[in-house]
């Protein structure tokens, strides 16, 4: 597999290379000065200048201290061995999962997955000798 991607990275560097010396590269606009890394324009027009606001005074928007605090809230709860205080953890992050994806304007199937308490408690707790299968 590493293979496929020598050769199109091959291929790549030399159809740049052909392109410099056509000379393809020579009047792109913005050259020799310094690039924008802070394209705002896939933000809608009405919260474009709020956003640069925000982010000026060093606070995040919305969706972002969502991510933040859903990505601390997986962290937490890897370390809980608690059961009842994982559960209570594993709700508040599919809350805050669900409030991510409700202020994201994207298809449902980009939409971050909630993670099912089933699952979790059968990790925690084993099972009884009576419900074990047989080998």
């Amino acid at each position: 597999m590493s293979n496929i991607f020598a050769i199109f990275d091959k291929i790549a560097d030399e159809k740049i290379r052909e392109a410099m010396v056509r000379g393809e590269f020579d009047d792109l606009p913005g050259k020799g000065g310094p690039l924008n890394l802070e394209d705002d324009s896939h933000l809608p027009a009405d919260i474009r200048l709020a956003y640069k606001i925000l982010k000026n005074a060093d606070c995040l928007p919305p969706e972002l201290e969502l991510r933040k605090e859903i990505r601390s809230t997986r962290e937490l709860l890897a370390g809980i061995q608690d059961t009842q205080e994982k559960y209570r953890q594993l709700k508040k992050l599919n809350v805050l999962i669900m409030k991510l994806n409700m202020t994201r304007r994207v298809s449902p199937l980009l939409e971050e997955h909630q993670v099912y308490a089933e699952k979790v408690l059968d990790r925690l707790v084993p099972p009884k000798e009576t419900e074990k299968k047989p080998a």
